[in-house]
């Protein structure tokens, strides 16, 4: 190895993680993964898994749907129903998958001391890994979006393009999410088997205990436990919005012309709240929900990894 490369191992790691984020390095670091990617066929099988699902999803709307939907002229919004309900399980898993070993597997195989020497910084790291193993999941959700678009629009009959983009960014949105906390719990441990405890905890949490929490405190409500309060039922739809699977329908429901809450649910919220729907319950809202999580994730992660010993 050259004295450049051991000079800077030998830079004191407080000292090397204050440096400024070079996007040189974060653009070599995300190259690198996305290569790896398309060498090993992850790319490609994921955006022929896509291109597959909808394609099967829009066949299925066609097949036992289609007479009632055409003459209502809402397939493509149909479609988005469908992609979000499968979608926020699917996409979520493949995200966690993709991240979980990103800088846990460098860090126990030993290669992140070669990383770090190149040089890039911690930051750069983190960074890099975030953007690359995004880069997959966006690259093959578009490939496929794009692959099936002919397709689905034969199939359906009715083809809204605006929906379909939407649907495809918010999609990308999304996933950049989970692949944001699924890069910070990489991040903070040492190896891939807490790694991969962690990923799964993270899908626990979000899809069990987060509901179970919402509910639990509603019968608490119901059966006098807890005083029935506005300000606790208030609380408790922020909590359950905040979300990010619940952020992800809300926003498509933003872009696209599927609705997430029917006529009679919006009317119902507006009784409870004197005609006016709090901004935390409104859709744009709901995009700030998904970008904090893409944030302050990668953010927490880029702290903590900075001041952990490798």
């Amino acid at each position: 190895m050259s004295s450049e490369a051991e000079s800077a191992t030998d830079v004191p790691v407080a000292e090397r993680s204050t440096r400024s984020i070079d996007l040189e390095s974060v653009r070599a670091i995300a190259r690198k993964d996305f290569r790896d990617a398309v060498r090993s066929w992850l790319f490609w099988g994921l955006s022929v898994f896509f291109f597959a699902l909808l394609v099967t999803l829009t066949g299925v709307i066609s097949y036992f749907g289609g007479d009632v939907i055409l003459a209502e002229g809402a397939t493509t919004e149909v479609l988005v129903g469908q992609v979000y309900g499968v979608g926020s399980l699917i996409i979520p898993v493949i995200a966690l998958v993709l991240g979980w070993k990103a800088i846990a597997g460098e860090r126990e195989s030993g290669s992140i001391k070669i990383m770090l020497s190149l040089p890039h910084s911690r930051r750069d790291v983190v960074l890099g890994k975030l953007v690359g193993r995004a880069g997959v999941l966006s690259l093959s959700l578009l490939v496929g979006f794009v692959l099936a678009a002919v397709p689905v629009a034969v199939l359906l009959g009715t083809f809204d393009p605006t929906d379909y983009v939407g649907l495809l960014a918010v999609s990308i949105l999304y996933g950049i999410v989970y692949t944001s906390v699924a890069i910070a719990v990489s991040s903070v441990t040492r190896s891939t088997t807490f790694a991969a405890a962690g990923a799964f905890g993270v899908f626990v949490l979000f899809y069990v205990v987060w509901g179970t929490i919402a509910t639990a405190v509603g019968f608490l409500m119901a059966f006098d436990y807890l005083p029935e309060s506005e300000t606790i039922a208030e609380l408790t739809m922020l909590f359950q919005n905040l979300n990010p699977n619940a952020a992800y329908g809300n926003v498509l429901s933003l872009v696209t012309s599927a609705a997430e809450l029917g006529e009679q649910e919006v009317a119902a919220l507006e009784t409870m709240f004197d005609g006016s729907i709090p901004f935390y319950l409104q859709d744009w809202f709901a995009l700030l929900i998904l970008l904090a999580w893409i944030v302050i994730p990668v953010a927490l992660a880029i702290y903590r990894f900075d001041r952990t010993d490798l």
